[in-house]
């Protein structure tokens, strides 16, 4: 008969205890920013074990929430209404069910969140997401968001530019990309454990060029809140001019590479997937025009715009000339 082993109240997960190699660097990589390091680390830890007391998800976040929003992206758009954009979501590794998501979701821990920063840099580590906002600060910032599936919605996001990490981390002269990955937990996403045909845990890529462009952001709120768990708690990427798959949710790695990595969607379909896949209404998808796209909210049909609007601040990372 299997025995209950009672915990005192102290005890942590063995998950949520650092290796001493992570800590040494994180000590270093704290130190390098001119923080002491010390409140912050005792923060984390703290969260830790909060986060083993109220369960799951990310509540702990709430502090920096609502942030200020950036002026220049600021834009006087009418915003997708918050409950049609909470519960449209696309996660596979829950389902492919948009509207089941959020239920699928609950079980899913995103406290303690560590993040594995590694490759050509010359200061790899692992940081939790609660110190990459205590580090980098947040802000708001109205960005429009185009799914490859013609469907589209206008949202608040909040988070920092990814560029601000990347300058910290110091990639080295060969590197060229950088390639995400989420999370690897069958047991918390149904669908994983499901569907073994697919090439999990989910992975994307971009160029070193795209992934610093000010656009790109690392975001972690979303309508002045922590992110939810079905849009990517607690850190996901958003990447406005692509299309939404390029965004990755619930990152725990990112790796700066020398040669161009594949994706998730590309690996399985690469005819409709491709790396690049920037919103283009010029250029169909295999199954569908890409010419309109339809407001999640509202249902009304819409012109899609080249590189979903952004094209003055992105086309010349493509060979086109600013306007």
């Amino acid at each position: 008969m299997a025995t209950m082993s009672i915990r005192p109240g102290w005890h942590l997960p063995e998950r949520c205890v650092t290796s001493e190699q992570a800590f040494l660097n994180r000590r270093h990589f704290l130190r390098d920013l001119g923080w002491a390091g010390a409140g912050l680390l005792a923060g984390a830890v703290g969260g830790c074990s909060r986060a083993q007391e109220a369960g799951s998800g990310p509540a702990q976040l709430a502090g920096p929430y609502p942030a200020k929003r950036h002026p220049d992206f600021n834009p006087g758009w009418t915003l997708t209404n918050e409950k049609a954009a909470a519960s449209y979501n696309n996660f596979y590794e829950f389902s492919a069910g948009k509207d089941i998501t959020p239920r699928l979701t609950a079980a899913f821990v995103t406290s303690p969140w560590p993040i594995e920063i590694t490759g050509r840099i010359e200061k790899p580590m692992t940081v939790d997401v609660t110190e990459l906002i205590e580090l980098f600060g947040l802000e708001e910032r109205v960005y429009r968001f185009r799914c490859v599936e013609a469907w589209a919605m206008i949202v608040p996001w909040t988070g920092f530019p990814l560029n601000r990490l990347i300058e910290k981390v110091s990639p080295k002269a060969d590197a060229k990309f950088v390639r995400f990955e989420t999370f690897n937990r069958p047991e918390q996403a149904p669908a994983m454990k499901r569907r073994t045909e697919y090439p999990w845990p989910y992975f994307e890529g971009l160029r070193l060029d795209e992934a610093r462009h000010p656009l790109t952001l690392l975001a972690t709120g979303i309508y002045g809140k922590p992110l939810p768990k079905q849009h990517g708690a607690p850190a996901r990427l958003v990447v406005p001019w692509k299309y939404g798959y390029k965004s990755i949710k619930s990152i725990v790695k990112i790796e700066f590479i020398d040669q161009q990595p594949t994706s998730f969607w590309e690996t399985l379909a690469p005819d409709e997937y491709p790396f690049e896949s920037n919103v283009n209404p010029k250029v169909p998808h295999p199954r569908w025009s890409q010419a309109f796209e339809r407001r999640i909210d509202t249902g009304d049909r819409v012109r899609t715009q080249l590189y979903n609007g952004y094209g003055n601040l992105v086309g010349q990372l493509y060979g086109l000339k600013p306007a």
